[in-house]
């Protein structure tokens, strides 16, 4: 039994339970590559904080050529092969499986992510949106390669605490919008009550095996859906299957402010995403490195 927070040894009075369950089903994304996409699409347009979530397959020579970003952060982690960075600042780097770029985009940033190796590179990207106040802060990296993760294990459950904490174990991840992200193995019958700060919006992402999310009573849901969670306290998992059980938590707080968004552009106002458009057409104002 494994219980974080202050929680009884039956989970939580108030248990977040499933508000929405959708299938990310496969679409062409990038130069082709895959995407399963969750969030960002017609039936769950965004989560706050959270923008999009994509699982990824991509085969070289396929990828993410040239792009820009400003106004949130994006969050890679690799669950299988490799990927390289590089932006038009000169920082490159090459995340392998296991490991985390979690990269602050602010007032703007160029980059091309592209596989690294032979045959399919699997993993996980996630936008999270950045307040008014962030939007136009310096760019940043935080990478993390597998090993520096904190993990915490207990009575058949694994977790990897890439942001946030679990089981008392926290993450060195800065998260510039509260957040926290957690990649949990439960082992069959392994059941787990993992609390969430009540003012979060929260979900699950399955990413093998199925389990039952929120009330011991209820179906098990299978890989590949994303599962938006009900207020409460936390979130009560089981996994009554015979194969392991592996899934996404991640919670964020919520900024309650508006979003306006153009492709790879989010800001708060429809001014904002033409000067947006215009600073990149012109390389100014956080793009001047653009025409490099």
């Amino acid at each position: 039994m494994s219980v974080s927070g202050t929680n009884t040894s039956f989970g939580f009075e108030q248990p977040r339970l499933v508000a929405k369950k959708i299938l990310a089903k496969p679409q062409n994304e990038g130069d082709g590559a895959v995407v399963r996409r969750s969030i960002g699409r017609p039936e769950l347009k965004s989560l706050d904080p959270f923008l999009m979530l994509d699982e990824f397959e991509v085969s070289p020579p396929a990828g993410f050529p040239d792009h820009p970003h400003r106004g949130f952060e994006t969050v890679t982690y690799m669950l299988q092969g490799a990927f390289t960075h590089q932006d038009f600042m000169g920082h490159k780097g090459t995340i392998r499986t296991g490991d985390v770029q979690w990269m602050t985009a602010g007032r703007g940033i160029i980059h091309s992510e592209m596989p690294a190796g032979e045959g399919a590179q699997r993993g996980l990207q996630l936008w999270i949106n950045l307040s008014a106040k962030d939007k136009m802060i310096e760019p940043r990296y935080q990478e993390l390669v597998s090993e520096d993760i904190p993990k915490a294990e207990k009575d058949g459950v694994e977790v990897k605490i890439i942001a946030g904490e679990s089981m008392g174990v926290y993450s060195p991840v800065y998260t510039q919008t509260p957040t926290m992200y957690l990649d949990f193995t439960l082992k069959p019958n392994a059941q787990h009550h993992q609390s969430i700060p009540e003012s979060w919006n929260a979900f699950v992402y399955i990413i093998e095996g199925e389990g039952v999310f929120g009330l011991q009573k209820l179906a098990p849901i299978k890989a590949h859906h994303v599962l938006v969670l009900g207020p409460g306290e936390g979130l009560s998992v089981w996994n009554k299957s015979s194969n392991p059980l592996r899934f996404i938590l991640a919670g964020g707080q919520p900024l309650n402010e508006p979003v306006v968004q153009h492709g790879p552009f989010v800001m708060n106002t429809q001014a904002e995403i033409d000067k947006t458009i215009e600073d990149y057409s012109y390389s100014k104002n956080g793009f001047e490195m653009a025409r490099h």
